[in-house]
């Protein structure tokens, strides 16, 4: 198995909690939230197969995969997961292959772009529609996700490393659009669903679908965000997602 990157700081007998972060993010992304929860949890960051100091990675990088990532970072320990945007599933599907170590998941914006419903118009679907060039394919979602504006002003090192990521991208996303990765009846543990307040009808949508779909569910809505809320806004993301997450672990650890 090729090593993934991986940082784990914080409280040494602190809760476990495990951030993942999304399509085309890496760990770096989810540094700032990391930081708010060192002083009493135990936190692991770490670059999916395929991206950052992950990169570059033979795959394959469907959902069984990447579970498989995830579940050699946490070593049999019970633990909180965080998955942002695409992390949500991985978050998810971790909880139904492992409900005796997954205590509680918070998910953000997560995509379920195997849903009939799911819109072909998003950053994802377009993606997965230019798969022939997969460096084209990571050039074009960038480019929606941030902009032409800040995409030309990125140096052209950092430009080549977000193209050569796409192969990760194109793979993944594939997968989840082709193979549903987890089901709501194997999901035991509390599930936080978010959505921000500023985001896209389909992410609202999906924020609320998880939330009634499985078992223990609770719907939160963040003020005044969008889809990155984990870095724009990380003291709201912790307290309306993360906390309440980490409270009903506690309660059924």
């Amino acid at each position: 198995m090729t090593t993934l990157a991986a940082e784990e700081t914080g409280t040494a007998d602190g809760p476990l909690v495990v951030l993942i972060h999304g399509t085309m993010d890496r760990m770096a992304g989810m540094a700032k939230l990391a930081r708010r929860l060192d002083g009493d949890c135990r936190v692991i960051r770490y670059d999916r197969r395929g991206y950052g100091a992950s990169a570059p990675h033979p795959g394959p990088f469907g959902m069984p995969r990447q579970v498989d990532d995830l579940l050699s970072l946490v070593a049999d320990r019970p633990c909180v997961l965080v998955g942002h945007s695409y992390g949500g599933n991985v978050a998810l599907a971790a909880a139904g292959r492992r409900p005796d170590l997954v205590l509680a998941v918070a998910v953000y914006e997560t995509p379920l772009s195997w849903m009939p419903w799911w819109p072909g118009t998003t950053a994802g679907s377009d993606a997965v529609a230019t798969r022939g060039r997969p460096e084209d394919a990571a050039e074009r979602f960038m480019r929606r996700i941030i902009g032409d504006e800040l995409w030309e002003r990125l140096p052209e090192r950092t430009k080549e490393a977000r193209r050569d990521e796409g192969v990760a991208m194109v793979g993944e996303l594939t997968d989840l659009r082709e193979h549903p990765p987890w089901s709501p009846e194997e999901i035991d543990c509390p599930v936080i669903s978010g959505r921000g307040d500023r985001g896209a009808d389909h992410h609202a949508a999906s924020a609320e679908w998880i939330a009634s779909a499985v078992a223990d569910g609770t719907r939160v809505t963040l003020t005044d965000c969008t889809h990155g809320a984990h870095a724009s806004d990380p003291d709201q993301f912790e307290a309306r997602l993360v906390r309440p997450a980490l409270a009903v672990a506690g309660s059924t650890g």
